[in-house]
């Protein structure tokens, strides 16, 4: 049996494929004994791999992206695509149903603190809008969970978040999706991540464990939300069940998660805009620097 240090980004209902292959014994069956490691922080995992404390993690290509632009040659590789299409929402309170991006800078709005992908995707859905993302009334220094509470108590119009917030709203009558991240198109979203050096000592039980991501792909497609709530219910013990599937089944209709484990170049590129429009990043990232292609 292969052992393999993962590190987990940060735990989230969108990261279901990640638990359901531990849950479901992919990757055993593969061979490879995974050790899931909690993260201090979102990005602790690359800075993880970098000083050898794990050996893979989960997340954004963003910080592939990032590391590319610095370095001519970066030690960061990412493969096997996991969330291939944006799981951020806008949630709002007494909105028309005909919402529209244009309507945004009139109104209270947060935006995702925690991690900077979310904002960096919405800004340049804004600008393709006509839309200056300067000019909204934006709160951007409050969590997710404050700014939940803050559009229940009426302190804000519209806040961007993930599951299970939407499906949470939606119950308690706070407020409806008025805009899904989703229906951008495909976004390459998390993905695994690696050292060049990490990928060279640790292949074999790499290409085991897309294998096993693999299984869980095919699983996603011949399971129901319920059946996927079973199977990874233990990883979010403080969401009520009926939340989980509500945000689970959710995901799957939006069609979330990847069907393939290749990175998806469309994907990838509209990522790469993304982060350049918002300043992210200063140009445009190769695909071939940034993107191992060797295990699929």
């Amino acid at each position: 049996m292969i052992r393999i240090k993962l590190a987990e980004n940060f735990r989230a209902v969108f990261y279901a494929p990640f638990y359901a292959t531990h849950a479901l014994g992919f990757y055993v069956g593969q061979g490879v004994e995974v050790e899931l490691l909690s993260s201090s922080a979102p990005g602790y995992g690359v800075s993880a791999l970098l000083d050898g404390t794990v050996d893979i993690t989960w997340g954004g290509p963003m910080r592939v992206m990032k590391a590319c632009e610095q370095q001519p040659i970066s030690p960061l590789v990412c493969f096997c695509e996991v969330v291939a299409r944006d799981p951020f929402y806008l949630i709002g309170r007494n909105m028309r149903p005909d919402f529209k991006l244009a309507a945004l800078p009139s109104l209270r709005f947060a935006a995702v603190s925690e991690v900077p992908t979310p904002w960096m995707c919405l800004q340049h859905d804004l600008r393709e809008n006509g839309v200056d993302p300067t000019r909204l009334n934006r709160m951007a220094d409050q969590s997710m969970a404050e700014n939940f509470r803050a559009l229940c108590d009426s302190q804000l119009d519209v806040v961007q978040v993930l599951e299970p917030y939407p499906s949470m709203a939606m119950q308690v009558g706070a407020g409806n999706i008025l805009y899904a991240a989703s229906t951008r198109g495909p976004t390459v979203y998390t993905t695994f991540i690696a050292t060049r050096d990490g990928i060279e000592r640790h292949r074999t039980g790499f290409r085991g464990m897309v294998r096993a991501i693999q299984q869980t792909q095919a699983w996603l497609q011949e399971h129901s939300a319920e059946e996927l709530a079973e199977v990874t219910a233990s990883f979010f013990p403080d969401i009520a069940r009926d939340i989980l599937v509500s945000s689970l089944r959710r995901y799957l209709q939006a069609k979330v998660w990847a069907r393939a484990p290749d990175v998806s170049q469309e994907g990838f590129a509209r990522l790469a805009e993304s982060l350049s429009s918002g300043g992210f990043i200063a140009r445009m990232p190769k695909y071939e620097l940034c993107v191992d292609q060797s295990f699929c």
